[in-house]
């Protein structure tokens, strides 16, 4: 049986074993009174049978698919003739992959010796073993699983309480796995991190000015030494994320404040989904208006004004990334503005103010902490962009406060620097990892920062 077919039957089988639980719970409720007199409601019966029916089957089938295509590639590997046993581990790996692709039907790499043939037949036999045994033991595990609850149902179980367990533990493991997949993506871009910094300084990282990451294949080739200045990336990801806010910020938070203290219920209604919008256009069509649009029409301003503008420049990507990010901070400040309580305004009123007022001096204050989260938001969504910035900024690592120049950005040279067949043991790749392990800390300043902002403006509201 395939797999995709035993996960179907599998949640079928869960489904039966919830209505069976359900239905047990009904049965056993009747000679005491009814289901008034059980401990937990049927549902919850029902749940606990279904969880013991699902859990326990499903954890062996992830665990075997996980282990089966290891298992039988190393019992194929042991069966395969010496002379092909004792090849290097690159080619035997290719072999494999041959075989491999004889049992799925694709093409293969070489010419396809007997034993391969041989070995592609075995492999199809012991997988066919191996999904019929699966099928087997996840369908008997799982019925017998909920049979046994079944019968333990009574009405002094404690279905609820089991239940709740279960769900507490599920929200734990992926709390936990939340928790590890960080520390396993730190600690991946520092181990890589560090074996970049033992080929080129700290402190030439971290205060060169030139950035030109080209290694050359000969030493005679210039440029062989390369340049590892991340100066001049970061200024430019500080330069159109600046101006970016500058657009951002002021647009979305007037927006909200109009949306939500003055806007009818009609305009708001039809208003706020088409702002919406907006975060829902794909980075590549804001590139492409950029570049095609933005870029043209500031070149053209410029030369009207008698200024030298570049085919790409920093202010035609900030501007279009602060209108891409417009939606994130008005939506995010107009629900926080909305949540500050009615008996607020009400008693700025009672003292005189105005509406001016008492948005200045009551209600933004008290939505202050919600609006710097969703400034902090759309600043991490103006560090991470990468489209706009490639199509509208250019690649040119320059150090220039120019808005009128080409420059770049740390996750544009990271996508740079990764892109193709890459070995990860020259600097040139590397130098991505230590890009990304930076700019980690610096948005982890930037949380910090907002934080006691936060802290330090937040007011407790009855």
């Amino acid at each position: 049986m395939p797999s995709t077919t035993l996960f179907a039957v599998l949640l079928s089988l869960i489904a039966g074993a919830f209505y069976l639980g359900r239905r047990r719970a009904f049965a056993v409720g009747r000679p005491v009174g009814g289901i008034k007199n059980l401990h937990s409601r049927p549902n919850y019966y029902g749940l606990l049978t279904a969880l013991w029916c699902g859990i326990p089957a499903l954890v062996v089938f992830g665990c075997w698919q996980a282990f089966e295509s290891t298992i039988i590639t190393k019992l194929i590997v042991a069966e395969l003739p010496e002379h092909l046993r004792s090849l290097p581990e690159n080619r035997l790996g290719l072999v494999v992959n041959d075989i491999r692709n004889l049992v799925s039907g694709n093409i293969v790499s070489g010419e396809i010796e007997p034993a391969m043939r041989e070995a592609a037949e075995r492999y199809r036999s012991l997988q066919t073993a191996s999904d019929a045994s699966l099928a087997v033991i996840v369908l008997c595990l799982g019925s017998g699983c909920a049979l046994w609850v079944r019968r333990k149902i009574s009405p002094a179980l404690r279905a609820r309480n089991q239940v709740e367990k279960v769900a507490t533990g599920i929200l734990i493991l992926c709390s936990t796995i939340a928790i590890f997949t960080t520390i396993g993506i730190v600690l991946s871009v520092l181990y890589e991190s560090i074996r970049f910094f033992k080929a080129v300084p700290v402190t030439e990282f971290l205060l060169g000015l030139k950035w030109s990451p080209q290694m050359a294949i000969r030493e005679d080739q210039v440029g062989s030494s390369g340049a590892f200045g991340a100066v001049p990336v970061f200024a430019g990801t500080a330069l159109i994320s600046f101006i970016a806010m500058l657009v951002a910020v002021p647009i979305g938070l007037m927006a909200a404040i109009y949306l939500s203290e003055y806007a009818g219920k009609r305009f708001r209604a039809a208003a706020k989904p088409l702002m919406e919008i907006l975060a829902g256009i794909p980075t590549v069509v804001y590139g492409f208006f950029a570049a095609l649009t933005v870029s043209p029409f500031i070149r053209r301003s410029g030369g009207v004004l008698g200024l030298e503008v570049s085919s790409e420049s920093a202010l035609a990507a900030g501007l279009v990334m602060g209108i891409m990010i417009i939606p994130f901070v008005s939506s995010l400040s107009d629900d926080v503005i909305n949540a500050v309580p009615q008996s607020l305004r009400d008693g700025a009123y009672s003292l005189g103010a105005t509406k001016s007022e008492t948005i200045k001096h009551v209600v933004i204050p008290a939505a202050l902490p919600g609006i710097v989260g969703g400034v902090l938001l759309a600043v991490s969504r103006a560090i991470g962009e990468t489209m706009i910035v490639v199509m509208a900024a250019g690649l040119a690592a320059n150090l220039t406060a120019n808005p009128l120049q080409a420059v770049t950005t740390v996750t544009v040279q990271i996508v740079t620097l990764l892109v193709g067949d890459q070995e990860f043991d020259s600097p040139k790749t590397l130098a991505a990892f230590a890009l990304g392990l930076l700019l980690f800390v610096l948005t982890l300043i930037l949380n910090v920062i907002a934080l006691h902002v936060v802290r330090k403006y937040r007011e407790q509201y009855e």
